[in-house]
């Protein structure tokens, strides 16, 4: 249910079409040039891996798996590169107060429904940081957090995810799920997130432009 989760608030935060359902797991079309199609599969069985790896060896094609990234480099031909390994954290969230930033920063949130986005912005009112939270059924998915270089290092990311945080618990969304690059799970581990399984990803890489 948790991948479940993830992989269709993912579609919505990046406005893809609705994941399919495969064997294991999920295709969704993201139509991005190196990013065309992508596969995520939960706990893939061998076969299902050595089968895609065969049939979809078309470049711009991604495969992530919830698994270590030692299963995808045993069932995958040659052709296909790997990316970095992500982690899958989840968390309860807990409404808490928001720390204001210091001047001149000011927060926003925005949207409505089943998307929000909050965000941090500077004294010229550009977005200094902010991240997404997705509401699927019981679990809220937080995606694309991200501080401009400019402004890290102040707190700004943690703002932007209390933020979310409390937004959830007022949609009455107590399960919290996202993916972390290594880096981010530091962040993510200090605000209460644990990891749940490793993110293995390959892809097939399109040919450079000249």
């Amino acid at each position: 249910m948790t991948l479940n989760a993830w992989v269709h608030g993912w579609a919505i935060s990046r406005g893809t079409p609705a994941p399919v359902a495969v064997d294991d797991g999920w295709r969704i079309e993201v139509g991005l040039q190196n990013h065309r199609r992508r596969y995520v599969l939960d706990d893939p069985r061998h076969e299902t891996l050595t089968r895609l790896g065969r049939e979809q060896a078309v470049p711009g094609t991604w495969i992530k798996i919830a698994g270590e990234a030692g299963r995808l480099r045993a069932a995958l031909p040659p052709g296909w590169e790997h990316g970095e390994t992500l982690h899958l954290m989840t968390t309860t969230f807990v409404a808490g107060e928001v720390t204001a930033p210091p001047p001149p920063y000011t927060i926003r949130l925005t949207g409505e429904g089943a998307l929000v986005t909050a965000a941090v912005l500077d004294g010229e009112e550009r977005i200094a940081a902010s991240a997404k939270l997705v509401t699927v059924g019981d679990f809220g998915i937080v995606d694309q957090v991200e501080t401009e270089p400019a402004h890290r290092r102040r707190g700004l990311g943690s703002i932007v995810m209390r933020l979310l945080a409390n937004h959830a618990r007022d949609l009455g969304v107590h399960r919290g799920v996202l993916v972390a690059t290594g880096d981010g799970r530091h962040l993510y581990r200090s605000l209460g997130w644990a990891v749940r399984a490793p993110i293995a990803a390959a892809y097939v890489p399109e040919p450079r432009t000249p």
